[in-house]
């Protein structure tokens, strides 16, 4: 998916304060009232919420956020019926978002006022992304995809039980009602689908038509006489090409094996999806390896292409940042969320670093260049360099976290055990021991035990490997220690814990298995130091104390997340695309999280949840391709190709 950078929303209100679009000459809504509308066009065109009552999960999608009125309203409906689906997901499209202070003008009158606060309150950095809300506990999702619906309707993965055709209207805004994006619909259409608009333009009607839906036309609102509704109803399937494996039985028990950052926020993610999940580990508590740092750094990536790597670490980063954000606010002592510099290796670099953030148009309360004296402000140290200042940025204890997500994932924990061998047994997995006994079964099993996952998997031949690293921790009040107010980044890292000591490090070397704390490595690291912050603290290297850990890297540098794939494959079945490559009933993996296991756990968790129990997916196809643990079979078919 190629991104195009974000131009926010350009609003005006006219003298009864109806919202107004300047660049398309058009009202957000009618004068009769936006609410109003939404219940009339909307739910009542789609049948809500008769349709939602009594299911696991509703799925509507709406090609227009606008202010948001037609997701509030739902909402508000949905808190309304006591029969109410139990979860509900709203998947909205938006090319020009509003800034937050527009949203807020825009429902300062609104006849929800608390649920629109929340919606103020919860508002993302406008970049071209896919953004999670979460609202009542979770209960309510509002997946919000900032970009053209043209590129973001082939990009989202979801089985879609209604549509809210929205929009300024096809004389002002033609690409938005364009018969490529009404076909598109019934690629997402789940059986019996319904839809719904305004509009009765004979090209909206057609569209609609060609996507497989049966069209009526109904009584209108307020000045419009008519309004059209339709049925999902194709006289053929459209041909889809699979995004995820079907979803499990009834039957919602998981086994996690491997109790760290990625085991335990898998856990937490498959809890709010409704599983019961049991997490095996070998070590007697969790979080025992690298996931037992003292602490640990998330932030975003920049980079002027802007291509997999930057979209999806920002994604993640952005999701890490929303996740965390409520938990920190009372467990300072577990981590802060007050920003982040990550110093650049050239003095001169700040002119580039504009540039870059010019032309991605990517916002201030995600990213700024800053120079030297600007970041050195910030961080409260000399720097020489410019720097990213990611505000959203900041550093976590992951043992804390680890058992935050565990003890919210109402989980069963067996600690010591240690999972020998998997072993299919009719519709379940079972894990077993050396002597071959039955630690757990259930139909699904998520290897998130880092590199020992490839072990159980029988050598996947996944280009993985551990990456040695050594961190070290220099005494508060060591003469010429400088303690950054902000966590530095760049050639290592530098971060004040709360007791006032520096955390920094790390060392990287691969092939190396020494346990050990190595003298040679603290040096190394209180070099970083001195680079990051101008000053070396005055101790002995051999003395300081710290932590050995391995970190686990694919040769792309990003996570595997998903499905495991089969083992051999039919001669001449088609698997040059991750999607199309057939996978293991029931078994998942979660690893390859590298230096970013915080920034990765939160959004990586809900992905894998999310495929495990078929809820739409939080991050578009092409990034979900990129993490695929097939990508590296479809890679190696591509190439072999003649």
């Amino acid at each position: 998916m190629k991104t195009a950078p974000i131009v926010p929303a350009r609003i005006a209100f006219d003298e009864a304060g109806t919202p107004f679009a300047p660049d398309f000459g058009d009202v957000y809504h009618p004068r009769a009232g936006a609410h109003l509308q939404a219940q009339h066009v909307f739910l009542r065109g789609n049948e809500l919420p008769r349709r939602w009552q009594g299911r696991e999960r509703f799925v509507i999608l709406e090609t227009g956020f606008g202010l948001g009125n037609n997701f509030l309203a739902t909402w508000a409906a949905w808190r309304a019926d006591a029969q109410r689906c139990r979860r509900l997901v709203f998947l909205s499209i938006e090319k020009h978002p509003p800034r937050r202070d527009d949203l807020a003008r825009a429902h300062a009158a609104s006849p929800e006022p608390a649920l629109a606060r929340q919606l103020v309150d919860a508002w993302p950095p406008l970049t071209p992304n896919l953004h999670t809300l979460e609202f009542d506990n979770g209960a309510v999702q509002l997946l919000l995809a900032f970009g053209d619906v043209q590129a973001w309707l082939p990009e989202l993965v979801a089985e879609v039980d209604a549509f809210f055709l929205d929009g300024f209207a096809p004389a002002k805004n033609a690409a938005m009602w364009d018969r490529r994006v009404l076909k598109a619909l019934g690629r997402l259409a789940a059986a019996g689908a319904t839809a719904a608009t305004w509009s009765v333009a004979r090209e909206v009607r057609d569209g609609l038509g060609e996507a497989g839906f049966v069209i009526e036309r109904a009584d209108g609102f307020a000045a419009k006489r008519e309004m059209s509704v339709a049925r999902f109803a194709p006289r053929f399937m459209p041909r889809r090409l699979p995004a995820r494996p079907d979803p499990p039985p009834s039957d919602r028990r998981a086994i996690v094996v491997g109790a760290g950052l990625a085991g335990a926020s898998a856990a937490w993610a498959l809890a709010a999806q409704g599983f019961e999940c049991c997490v095996l580990d070998r070590h007697a508590a969790p979080a025992a390896e690298t996931s037992g740092n003292p602490a640990g750094l998330f932030h975003g990536t920049v980079n002027a292409q802007d291509g997999p790597h930057a979209r999806a670490h920002r994604a993640a980063a952005l999701e890490a940042a929303r996740v965390l954000r409520p938990w920190l606010a009372g467990n300072e002592q577990a981590g802060r969320i007050d920003g982040l510099l990550r110093v650049e290796s050239s003095r001169d670099a700040l002119p580039a670093m504009r540039a870059t953030l010019d032309a991605l148009g990517l916002p201030a309360d995600y990213v700024q260049a800053v120079g030297a004296d600007e970041g050195a402000a910030l961080a409260g140290v000399p720097l020489e360099v410019a720097a990213w200042h990611y505000p959203a940025g900041g550093w976590v204890a992951p043992a804390a976290l680890v058992r935050h997500w565990m003890s919210q994932a109402g989980l069963r924990f067996s600690a010591e055990v240690v999972v020998q061998s998997l072993r299919r047994a009719g519709a379940l997995w079972q894990a077993l021991d050396a002597q071959g006994r039955v630690l757990a079964e259930a139909p699904t099993v998520v290897l998130a035990n880092a590199f020992d996952a490839l072990r159980l998997l029988e050598d996947p031949a996944w280009p993985l490997h551990r990456v040695r690293g050594q961190l070290s921790v220099v005494p508060a009040g060591t003469p010429g220690l400088r303690a950054p107010r902000l966590p530095l980044a760049g050639a290592g890292y530098a971060l004040t814990l709360p007791d006032a000591s520096v955390l920094c490090g790390a060392t990287l070397s691969e092939r190396d298995d020494e346990p050990s704390l190595r003298a040679a490595d603290h040096a190394h690291n209180l070099a970083q130091l001195e680079r990051l912050t101008g000053s070396r603290p005055l101790v002995d290297a051999a003395a300081l104390d710290g932590r050995v850990g391995w970190r686990v890297l694919a040769t792309d540098r990003l996570p595997l997340i998903g499905a495991v794939p089969m083992s051999t494959f039919p001669d001449g079945l088609r698997i040059d695309q991750p999607r199309l490559v057939p996978r293991q009933a029931g078994l998942y993996v979660f690893t390859a999280l590298g230096s970013r296991g915080i920034a990765w756990a939160p959004l990586g968790a809900r992905l894998l949840a999310g495929w495990i129990a078929g809820a739409p997916l939080p991050l578009e196809s092409s990034l979900v391709d990129a993490l695929d643990p097939a990508r590296f079979v479809a890679r190696a078919a591509r190439h072999a190709a003649p």
